[in-house]
């Protein structure tokens, strides 16, 4: 592969792989710092990718793999110095929340329940609802990138949507 084919490849994905890293960390700042990863890898892997490969579900793996590890990383200092920016954005985030109007408002405190409630999935969940229903993968494409049974994907995004359901049933009834 040459370096024109992975600018093609950038071109093609970068949009989809950007918005896949900025949906599972959830900041942005983390989202661009692994979706440069995610780019540093395939360069680093240029020689070895075969070109009729799916190089879509390669750069997600890389993403996922990436972002496991950021997140050990993350614990670990996390267990030393305690995250102030985190007080700071959620403080920055209620401030501009005030000034839009209820419509929206509502519309975006949906949308947060809703993210909110993936969130707290376990990554064995949370990561299967995500490419199926925001990468629009198939099961089969999904069980190939995590490398277990399409019988497994299957059962975890069952197991997802009852307890996305319960979640999001508590917030409408509460």
């Amino acid at each position: 592969m040459t370096i024109q084919i992975l600018e093609q490849i950038i071109e093609q994905y970068g949009k989809d792989i950007y918005s896949f890293c900025l949906r599972l960390t959830g900041q942005k700042e983390a989202a661009e710092e692994l979706y440069q990863d995610v780019w540093l890898m395939a360069l680093k892997q240029i020689d070895v990718l075969e070109e009729d490969k799916n190089i879509r579900s390669f750069l997600l793996s890389v993403a996922i793999s990436r972002w496991h590890n950021q997140k050990r990383k993350y614990a670990w200092r996390k267990r030393i110095v305690p995250n102030i920016e985190y007080v700071d954005e959620m403080v920055n985030q209620q401030a501009e929340e005030k000034e839009e109007g209820l419509s929206r408002f509502l519309n975006k405190e949906r949308n947060e329940v809703v993210k909110a409630a993936v969130a707290k999935l376990k990554d064995r969940y949370r990561i299967p609802i995500m490419l199926f229903y925001m990468e629009e993968m198939t099961i089969k494409e999904i069980a190939d990138l995590l490398q277990i049974p399409q019988g497994t994907v299957k059962s975890r995004l069952n197991y997802a949507k009852k307890l996305l359901k319960k979640e999001l049933e508590e917030y409408i009834d509460g």
